[in-house]
Parts: structure tokens; C-alpha cells; sequence
């Protein structure tokens, strides 16, 4: 889980400092280049600090269901980025849209089963509505 934590972190600092880079795994250089795509990218990597600190966070607590959750948590954004990439399918560039759409699927897959088998109490959500 620590492995995964640390991918998302370094995927996440990369998509701050250099956001034109890291869009262009998703979109063409054109648009990468752009303040939109830019703008997005430093959006996306900011998500993905914050996820991979949550993480990293509950790891080094030995808190195994924080941990459950930060991975579901981490699931279901990864999902969320292939069903961009779904929603965009042919404004993307060929090999860009079967990459990303193969790595967020895959991380979203990973998330899932590794939300599933972190030893401990299974997280629950409690609302309080006053």
C-alpha cells in the first residue's frame, strides 16, 4: 500500500511542478502547453498529494482502516479519470486516451482489491446531521 501511496505522490508532484508535462500523457502537446490543461494538471496533481499524504498518513499509524479507506478513496478518483477519458474518447490523441485509460483503470482495479485486503476493520462512513 505504501508503494502505491508513493507512485500517487510522485505522479502528484510531478502534475504541480510541471503540469504541461504531465498533460500531455492525456492530451495533445497543444493543448498541454495550454493555461486550461495547465491550470487542470496542477488541479489533478494537487488531488493526488492529497491522496497519497492520507495515505502515507494512516500507513505510518498502523491505522488499517484510515488506510482501507484512503485506498478506496484512491479507487474511485483513478475511476473517475477513466470515465473522463471515456467521456472524451475521440478528442483524444489514439495512443494517449489507451494509455491513461489503461493506467487509471488498472490503478483504479488495484485501489479496489487493495482497499479490500488491508487487514483490519472495514471503514464506514458515519454523517452526523445536526
Amino acid at each position: 500500500m505504501a508503494a502505491i501511496a508513493a507512485g500517487r505522490l510522485g505522479i502528484g508532484v510531478l502534475a504541480a511542478v510541471r503540469p504541461g508535462l504531465a498533460a500531455r500523457s492525456w492530451v495533445d502537446r497543444p493543448s498541454a502547453d495550454g493555461t486550461a490543461a495547465r491550470v487542470f494538471a496542477r488541479a489533478l496533481g494537487g488531488r493526488d498529494i492529497a491522496l497519497a499524504a492520507g495515505a502515507l498518513a494512516a500507513f505510518r499509524a498502523h491505522d488499517q482502516a484510515e488506510l482501507r479507506r484512503w485506498a478506496g478513496m484512491g479507487a474511485i478518483a483513478d475511476a473517475v479519470d477513466a470515465v473522463a477519458t471515456l467521456a472524451c474518447w475521440s478528442a483524444l490523441p489514439k495512443t494517449n486516451r489507451l494509455l491513461v485509460l489503461a493506467a487509471a483503470a488498472g490503478a483504479a482495479v488495484v485501489g479496489v482489491a487493495a482497499s479490500r485486503t488491508v487487514n483490519g476493520p472495514t471503514p464506514t462512513l458515519e454523517l452526523e446531521l445536526a
